[in-house]
C-alpha cells in the first residue's frame, strides 16, 4: 500500500484547512472531556479498568466526526461533547470485548496490553458493560440547552447502533463466517456496515440531530458516513496485511490467522484500494452543497483512505 504523508491530504485546500492541526486540537478537547467524564469510585477496580481502556489513546475519530457534523449543521462543540464522549465509550466497549479470547483473542490494543490481559477476562467484560451503560447515562445527564426530543433521538440512534441491528449483529455474523471459504462480498459488506460502519454513521448523524439538522441534511450526511465507514474497514483489512504491529498498535495478520474473509482476500489489494477510493469520492460528493464549511469532513474522508495505522 502506498504510504502518503497526511499533510498532503486535499492539497488544493491546504491553505484553507490543515487537517493535522484540526485533528490534534479536537483530539485534545475530547481527551480532556473523557478524562473528566469518569472518575474513580468504589469499587475502584472496575473504574480503573474502564478508564484504562477509555483513556488509552486512539484517533478519537468518532467523537471528532460528531463534533464536526454538529458544527457543520449549526450547532456547537459544547452541545455535542457529551454525545461525542458517549460514542467513544461505546467504541471502547466494543474494543474491550472484541479483544477477549472468545472473540479475536488479542494481547495488544492501541500499543498497550488489552484490558483482559491487565485486569482479567471477568473484569474486562464488566468494564465493557460499565462503559456501555454509562454512555447512555452520560448523554441523558449532561446534554444541556437542547430540546428533549433531539436527545431522545440521539439515545435511540445509539441504542440501535450498538445492538443486534448494528454492531452486535455485525460481530455475530463475523464470528459465524470465520473459516468459511465461500463468504460473498455481499455478506462481508453486511458485516462491516454493521460492525464498523454503524458506529461511524451514528457519530455523524447524532451530531446533526443535536444541531436540529433537516431531514435532507441527515440523509446526505448518513450517506457520507456509510461510505466512509465501509472505506475505513476496507483500509483496515489492507493494513492487517501490509502494516507492522507497531503501526497498527495491535497484532498484524490476525485476519489471515483467523481465516477471516476480508476485501483483499476476495478482491486483492489493488481492487480493494480502488473500491475504497470510489467510496470516499462518493462520500465527498454528498458534501457539495456545504461548500467550505464541510472541509473538516472532506479532509477526514481523504485521511481514511491514506492512513497507515
Amino acid at each position: 500500500m502506498v504510504k502518503t504523508d497526511e499533510k498532503s491530504i486535499n492539497s488544493d485546500n491546504a491553505a484553507i484547512f490543515a487537517l493535522p492541526s484540526y485533528l490534534k486540537q479536537r483530539k485534545s478537547l475530547v481527551d480532556k472531556a473523557l478524562d473528566n467524564s469518569l472518575s474513580i469510585k468504589k469499587p475502584e477496580t472496575i473504574y480503573q479498568a474502564m478508564r484504562y481502556s477509555l483513556l488509552a489513546g486512539g484517533k478519537r475519530l468518532r467523537p471528532i466526526l460528531c463534533l464536526a457534523t454538529c458544527e457543520l449543521t449549526g450547532g456547537s462543540i459544547d452541545m455535542a461533547m457529551p454525545t461525542a464522549c458517549a460514542l467513544e465509550m461505546i467504541h471502547t466497549m466494543s474494543l474491550i470485548h472484541d479483544d477477549l479470547p472468545a472473540m479475536d483473542n488479542d494481547d495488544y490494543r492501541r500499543g498497550k496490553l488489552t484490558n483482559h490481559k491487565v485486569y482479567g477476562e471477568d473484569i474486562a467484560i464488566l468494564a465493557g458493560d460499565g462503559l456501555l451503560a454509562y454512555a447512555f447515562e452520560y448523554v441523558a445527564a449532561n446534554t444541556y440547552d437542547i430540546p428533549a426530543e433531539r436527545i431522545v433521538r440521539v439515545i435511540a440512534c445509539l441504542g440501535r447502533t450498538v445492538g443486534a441491528a448494528g454492531l452486535v449483529g455485525g460481530q455475530v455474523l463475523d464470528l459465524e463466517s470465520e473459516g468459511k471459504p465461500d463468504i460473498s462480498s455481499q455478506t462481508l459488506t453486511f458485516i462491516h456496515t454493521h460492525k464498523t460502519g454503524a458506529l461511524l454513521e451514528a457519530s455523524v448523524v447524532s451530531g446533526a440531530i443535536l444541531a436540529g439538522a433537516s431531514a435532507e441534511d441527515i440523509t446526505k450526511l448518513s450517506q457520507y458516513a456509510q461510505n466512509i465507514g465501509l472505506a475505513f474497514q476496507i483500509i483496515d483489512d489492507i493494513l492487517d496485511i501490509t502494516a507492522t504491529d507497531e503501526e497498527l498498535g495491535k497484532t498484524a495478520g490476525k485476519d489471515l490467522q483467523a481465516q477471516k474473509a476480508t476485501y483483499p482476500s476476495l478482491w486483492g489489494i489493488e481492487k480493494s484500494q480502488t473500491h475504497a477510493q470510489k467510496l470516499i469520492d462518493d462520500a465527498i460528493a454528498q458534501l457539495a452543497t456545504y461548500e467550505e464549511k464541510a472541509e473538516p469532513l472532506r479532509a477526514i474522508a481523504n485521511y481514511i483512505i491514506i492512513r497507515n495505522h
